[in-house]
């Protein structure tokens, strides 16, 4: 007779690559529509005649729409299911995509950016749910913080599609903001055939249909999870993710999700005007340079991807902080020194790769320390609010770079993320090798202890 096994038991299969390639058109869509606008504002700004101001608008648009799809789209992704959140979401996409080459007017061009973004948004707590949900303990790390690399994917891709339709023209910035269309569809037609999460779907007490999806995909032999592990029918609420002790674990997520994306999207979105600042703005080589650069950033994520399920979560979190923000004081402080290219490319790409793994953990911890019933809510929650910092720091780049220059700009992002340093260094949980149910109650077990503690220091006081 067969061992019974659980689904997070169970090894890598074919089955759960295909889920990490449904997942990841989230990222790579992001990193796509975020980099795209960075080429197609280099040439509309002129036509437009549009003010520093509001081309920060433009570019920090898609970013302020994340906060309300993150918040909504997590909630509903709870109410309602993953996958068919996931079809709805592509759809609104591929609808406002294509609305973006008809704009005539930067305010339009500002109201599409922020709808793309709410459904950007929206996407990454479903993503974020349905890849944990389905992935083995083992692997989980990898699976999660692989997501994370789709991202520069995305936007490196973007910015070679917008380079090759700079031919087309005045127009072409039309081009560059309506292309996002085709990897949208792409993704909506592939997400037709792939299943609901049998959590989601065990947590709204409807074991049989998850059993079901579990036996079709691993066999017979597999259960969804042992007996001491079994979901609970818990009824999803907006303030669960603030109660039981989870409102510390969102505040650290938040954190430093947050402090980790400000400096990120300050300096990629406008990493162009950046690399012409070092003295390489001859053509269009800064455009070539900026996909380059995002490419050899996934240098980072192999390594992380290890790491992060070998070593654990929180070692390398904070550690990856701290090199990055060193990165960023050493190009601030050799800013102004006409350095050659290959010794900015190389901080560049330190800073970078350091950076793309340390976003795994943007997607590993909100979804491994919340249950399924409040995992969409916090995951969309936490991407909602560090979407904030997202649009704060491409807002006020170009800005804080025209009125104190190069150098500067870098120090202030290198201090931000020496403060994400200091926030994972002192609350950063580890939760490598524990299961889902175990990982979503260790605020619990803290708490438990403590009240153990507490109950032992008064009997022995006594």
């Amino acid at each position: 007779m067969s061992k019974i096994r659980t689904m997070e038991e169970m090894p890598l299969s074919k089955f759960h690559y295909k889920m990490f390639a449904y997942a990841s058109g989230s990222t790579f869509l992001d990193g796509y529509i975020i980099g795209i606008v960075a080429i197609a504002l280099s040439v509309m700004h002129t036509q437009l005649n549009m003010s520093v101001t509001m081309m920060g608008l433009i570019g920090a648009a898609t970013l302020a729409g994340m906060l309300f799809g993150g918040v909504i789209g997590g909630y509903l992704t709870d109410i309602i299911g993953r996958k068919k959140m996931f079809i709805i979401d592509m759809l609104v996409m591929a609808i406002v995509s294509i609305l973006q080459f008809y704009v005539n007017d930067p305010v339009q061009l500002v109201a599409l950016r922020f709808i793309l973004g709410i459904a950007v948004g929206a996407d990454y707590p479903i993503a974020g749910a349905l890849m944990t949900e389905f992935a083995p303990t083992k692997n989980r790390g990898a699976l999660l913080g692989g997501l994370n690399g789709l991202w520069y994917v995305g936007y490196a891709v973007s910015f070679l599609v917008g380079f090759l339709l700079l031919s087309l023209g005045d127009n072409s910035w039309r081009w560059m903001l309506a292309s996002s269309a085709v990897p949208v569809i792409l993704m909506l037609v592939s997400r037709l055939n792939m299943p609901e999460s049998p959590r989601w779907l065990a947590s709204k007490g409807r074991e049989e249909e998850a059993n079901a999806i579990v036996q079709k995909i691993f066999g017979d032999n597999v259960i969804m999870s042992s007996d001491k592990e079994t979901e609970t029918q818990e009824k999803t609420s907006f303030l669960d993710m603030f109660r039981n002790g989870y409102g510390k674990l969102i505040f650290f997520v938040t954190a430093f999700y947050s402090l980790q994306v400000l400096p990120l999207y300050g300096i990629n979105t406008y990493i162009p005007e950046i690399l012409g600042q070092f003295g390489f703005a001859d053509g269009t080589r800064e455009y070539l340079g900026s996909a380059v650069i995002n490419l050899i950033y996934l240098i980072g994520l192999f390594p992380a991807l290890y790491l992060v399920d070998k070593f654990g979560r929180r070692p390398t979190l904070y550690w990856s902080f701290l090199i990055c923000s060193i990165s960023l004081f050493v190009l601030g402080a050799t800013s102004e020194m006409n350095m050659p290219f290959i010794f900015i490319l190389a901080l560049f790409v330190i800073y970078g790769s350091v950076n793309t793994g340390m976003g795994a953990h943007c997607w590993i911890y909100p979804n491994e320390l919340f249950p399924t019933h409040i995992r969409g809510t916090a995951g969309g929650f936490t991407t909602g609010v560090a979407r904030i910092a997202s649009s704060v720091g491409t807002f006020l780049s170009p800005a804080i770079m025209a009125s104190y220059g190069l150098a500067t700009t870098l120090y202030i992002c290198g201090a931000v993320l020496f403060i994400g340093f200091l926030v994972s260094l002192f609350m950063a949980p580890e939760t490598k090798d524990m299961s889902l149910s175990q990982a979503s109650s260790i605020n619990k077990s803290k708490s438990k202890n403590i009240e153990q503690e507490s109950f032992v220091s008064n009997k022995t006081a006594n």
